[in-house]
């Protein structure tokens, strides 16, 4: 990238790096593998990861070029770089362009299958961008297929295999998590949100909440068979990944308290970083895990 480009704290800010933590999806193949203190195979996810934080920069700067006529108006996004006019969005789509083509080149230098898995990545975010983001449930869905095509992405780096169990668990709970941040964005906007976004007018809180417990209650079950399956169970030599269990339930329980009872969730990422206590579930978690995993 041109250096003056990099240099633009702008720029930087549009790029959202902040949101790059979103990409720590590509270690579910590595973790789940037994892989974790493979050097070569850590190499190769580290790679995926910077991939996949080029290619959700290049649909950040993609979205907020379409979007930043609604956004100007925004009680939040209006502070966007592109929304306020710090960033240009000439600037803007070049760099978007920029960062896609690195994205894909870099995925094309591991092996075909991680560049089939990040272009229809770029694809279908780009079609998110420019108009599937106003398609009622479509929305949410295309975000979370995105997180699958992240724990893909990062097993196809390293050729190994990942339990569709875990896939549906990743789907399951990014689309929580989107549909957390839908239920945010109405709690927000009010009777403006339909203004914001089309697809906002057919949301409504009782619905929502109704389907958060849904997709909870999903997950969780998700999870745990995919803890006691026989291809898990002969992978690890155990049954004990069944520990595991109560930290995922008690994360998200606390997080659908928060998004319900308190009107809170908006950017989960945020949210995990200032509660205390989805940091100590999903620490005990990955302690749990790793203790089964590579005792």
């Amino acid at each position: 990238m041109n250096p003056s480009l990099a240099r633009s704290p702008a720029l930087l800010e549009a790029m959202r790096p902040r949101q790059w933590i979103k990409n720590v999806f590509v270690l579910a193949g590595i973790v789940f593998a037994g892989r974790l203190f493979d050097r070569a195979a850590e190499l190769r996810v580290l790679a995926v990861f910077a991939v996949f934080c080029a290619a959700a920069s290049a649909v950040y700067l993609a979205n907020d070029v379409a979007d930043r006529n609604s956004d100007a108006h925004h009680p939040q996004k209006r502070l966007r770089a592109i929304a306020s006019g710090r960033l240009s969005p000439r600037l803007a789509a070049a760099a978007c362009v920029v960062l896609a083509a690195a994205a894909l080149a870099g995925a094309a230098l591991l092996n075909r299958a991680t560049l089939a898995i990040v272009a229809g990545y770029l694809l279908s975010t780009f079609a998110y961008s420019f108009g599937l983001k106003r398609v009622y449930l479509l929305d949410v869905m295309i975000v979370a297929l995105g997180f699958v095509l992240r724990a893909a992405a990062g097993a196809a780096a390293i050729d190994a295999e990942i339990s569709p169990w875990l896939l549906v668990c990743t789907f399951l709970l990014a689309l929580f998590l989107a549909l957390g941040k839908r239920r945010a964005e109405l709690v927000l906007l009010g009777e403006t949100a339909q203004s914001h976004r089309a697809a906002l007018s057919h949301y409504q809180k009782p619905l929502v909440d109704s389907w958060l417990t849904a997709l909870s209650g999903a997950a969780i079950v998700s999870y745990a068979l995919y803890t006691q399956s026989q291809r898990t169970v002969e992978h690890f030599g155990t049954t004990n990944l069944l520990y595991t269990v109560p930290f995922v339930i008690y994360a998200l329980f606390r997080y659908q308290h928060h998004v319900v009872q308190l009107d809170a969730g908006g950017d989960p990422g945020n949210l995990i970083l200032r509660d205390r206590g989805l940091w100590v579930a999903l620490l005990g978690w990955a302690a749990t895990a790793a203790v089964v995993i590579y005792r």
